[in-house]
């Protein structure tokens, strides 16, 4: 735990100090799929089926992304807050790396791993929940909890203008949770090349 901390403290403090490319992004966290289906469908109120595979939740995720190499590759830090599959408080920080997959006009697709730590108030309290053992976290503990080393995000996102993207995201937490988030992404600065202009002058061009 100390050395995830001292992780975080850098990747996300260190970029601060060096001006280039970044961005804000929101995002609405509002459905997640059990591959497998969830032993724990029952204890889930906003489960559109019987066994888990679908459900909803409610919250969000804030970020700031900064990018060491223009278009290329970025830092990233994402903190969220929301209502899990039970309807109880949960969250995560995550930290990583970011590459971007492809850009052609105004679409673009990012991709990424890093380090994320998931936390939520215990199931345990609640009457005939299952035990997978994939939390840590003591019947007598209120909280559970999981430190992941290599979360990853797929990031696809749409130019609305200079400085607005319409940005949905896809985090790949095979075979446990596949979840879906959608919001934006604000342009902090913005690095643009755009080539000198030619003076008419032919004596300033020689």
């Amino acid at each position: 735990m100390q050395k995830y901390l001292i992780w975080l403290f850098l990747l996300f403090t260190i970029p601060l100090c060096c001006p280039a490319q970044s961005n804000l992004n929101l995002k609405f966290l509002g459905l997640n799929l059990h591959p497998q289906g969830d032993p724990n469908a029952g204890l889930m109120p906003l489960n559109l089926d019987d066994k888990g595979y679908w459900v909803f939740t409610l919250g969000g995720t804030i970020g700031y992304e900064h990018f060491i190499k223009p278009d290329k590759f970025s830092l990233k830090v994402i903190q969220a807050a929301y209502s899990d599959c039970a309807a109880r408080f949960a969250g995560f920080t995550h930290v990583g790396v970011r590459w971007v997959i492809f850009k052609k006009g105004k679409h673009s697709m990012n991709g990424g791993l890093g380090p994320t730590f998931v936390y939520r108030r215990s199931w345990h309290e609640l009457a005939g929940y299952i035990d997978s053992g994939y939390f840590n976290g003591k019947p007598d503990q209120q909280w559970q909890y999981k430190f992941i080393p290599y979360a990853g995000e797929l990031e696809y996102n749409v130019a609305l203008n200079d400085r607005y993207e319409l940005s949905t995201a896809v985090v790949p937490g095979y075979p446990e949770i596949i979840s879906l988030s959608v919001g934006v992404r604000y342009w902090i600065n913005k690095n643009k090349n755009i080539a000198p202009k030619q003076s008419d002058n032919p004596a300033v061009r020689l």
